[in-house]
């Protein structure tokens, strides 16, 4: 009372708005995250969602932002020297595998040419497209996600070469997959994009005859044209063109759709001249090349040539089954979270939703890393999406015992492990946890709430200051 018969008008103003906030958020958050036990209206809990009864979401989404704003600040030269390690492991690779891919069709040009597309994309690629170094690598004009494997062919063969369209990838990837995670709206939700085969009338076993074509084939016959419509969908929306009548834009694209009945998104020639025809034809057929010239200077004709083709298409099929293993397989199981709604980006039921919808598989080593392509700290990457793999590395023990005293679950397993559990999602064999509608709800209220207060606390700051210029 004292406070309110002294201040001055300016104070008045700051006393005021900061009392409405705290009763208001008081309020809020007792209807919200106190709800009686012994109250009728209280949600019905299944017993692995009891946890979201004493979940405090305030003080959990303090604590992560903490954590990511402190493990952005530490990043360094360390961040890129560890970066420049994991280029060269690749580098490695390719070097390897293109050095044995003309003696016959042999597992070590096999194996290594995989790891070297998958490691590319997974590690190099990936971290970059999403700004990992973009504050910190000396190289702007390259390592930058404005700038890596964007803008012309020549980009995209010197940086990231792989079937799917890079510009189309940070869309789908960057953008859809990573701010609607778990929603209908994640073009990357396996429950939703399988519902075909998991719907389908016959006995699982005939289901698990399709999955090993599957998945040595998913990232031309599934990802690349499912990102370029979702790049072609993002550029509709920009000139704000009418998505046609019956046209589901959460329904995945795939090359079946497009040889049986097509999109409206792009023509096959489009898709195939501009997304995979540069791929296909540059990486299985010009790259080997040279072993013409080498083969009949060695003697052995066309030899050389015809092994480095075998060899390339079926590091294509072991690197598909790599990918599949490490990349499809970190946001699905009977464990996993779906979601109702969108939330908005770094507000406390994102950060939630990162952690429920997401696993990371075994961590450690730098060679263990490497193999799963630094996807095993899934949970901290989506917490945080633009930090170095290395800042991934640093924060994953924290982010576990933070999750462990708010009591959110928090899931690591095997990669195997996780590979049947998603099997079984594709399969129809398990579903997802759908999230308490209830707590989604006020989650997600009490999310508009601090927004609001945030943007009370900017308006009383500038208010404070033209005050306090008027009364001098």
């Amino acid at each position: 009372l004292s406070n309110f018969l002294t201040a001055t008008p300016s104070r008045l103003i700051e006393l005021n708005l900061s009392l409405q906030a705290a009763i208001y958020s008081s309020l809020s958050y007792s209807s919200i995250m106190c709800v009686n036990p012994n109250s009728a209206s209280e949600p019905k809990l299944a017993k692995h969602d009891q946890w979201v009864k004493s979940f405090d979401l305030d003080a959990f989404t303090v604590d992560m932002k903490n954590l990511g704003d402190e493990l952005e600040k530490n990043q360094g030269p360390a961040d890129v020297r560890h970066l420049n390690k994991m280029i060269m492991w690749s580098n490695a690779c390719a070097l390897v595998g293109t050095l044995t891919m003309g003696f016959g069709v042999n597992i070590v040009a096999i194996c290594a040419l995989s790891t070297f597309t998958f490691s590319r994309w997974t590690m190099i690629a990936h971290h970059t497209c999403h700004g990992g170094y973009d504050k910190i690598h000396p190289n702007k004009n390259r390592w930058n996600r404005f700038k890596f494997a964007i803008g012309s062919l020549w980009n995209r063969m010197c940086d990231w070469f792989d079937w799917m369209m890079p510009e189309a990838w940070n869309v789908e990837h960057n953008n859809r997959h990573h701010y609607c995670l778990s929603e209908l709206e994640d073009p990357d939700l396996v429950e939703n994009n399988l519902a075909d085969m998991r719907n389908l009338p016959v006995p699982t076993f005939v289901k698990l005859m399709a999955l090993p074509l599957l998945v040595t084939t998913w990232k031309w016959f599934y990802y690349a044209p499912n990102t370029y419509k979702e790049l072609k969908l993002a550029r509709w929306r920009k000139a704000g063109k009418k998505i046609p009548d019956g046209v589901i834009t959460s329904d995945a694209v795939t090359i079946r759709s497009l040889l049986f009945g097509g999109t409206p998104f792009y023509t096959l020639w489009e898709f195939f001249s501009v997304v995979i025809g540069p791929y296909l034809l540059v990486h299985f057929f010009l790259f080997p090349l040279p072993l013409l010239v080498l083969g009949e200077y060695m003697g052995t004709g066309h030899g050389m040539y015809i092994s480095a083709v075998k060899n390339l298409f079926l590091a294509d099929l072991l690197t598909n089954f790599h990918g599949f293993v490490a990349v499809v397989t970190n946001h699905a199981g009977d464990d996993m979270y779906r979601f109702r709604d969108g939330c908005r980006p770094y507000s406390g039921s994102f950060y939630l939703r990162q952690v429920l919808a997401s696993v990371d598989f075994w961590t450690g080593s730098d060679i263990n890393d490497f193999m799963h392509g630094y996807l095993n700290y899934q949970i901290e990457h989506h917490l945080w999406p633009s930090l170095s793999m290395l800042s991934y590395k640093r924060s994953q023990p924290l982010v576990k015992n933070l999750c462990k005293k708010h009591g959110v679950p928090y899931v690591q397993e095997n990669v195997f492990i996780r590979t049947k559990k998603t099997i079984d999602i594709m399969t129809g064999v398990s579903s997802m946890r759908v999230f308490p509608e209830e707590y989604e709800r006020k989650f997600l209220e009490r999310d508009a709430i601090m927004e609001a207060a945030k943007k009370n606390k900017k308006t009383v700051l500038l208010s404070d200051k033209c005050m306090k210029a008027a009364q001098e």
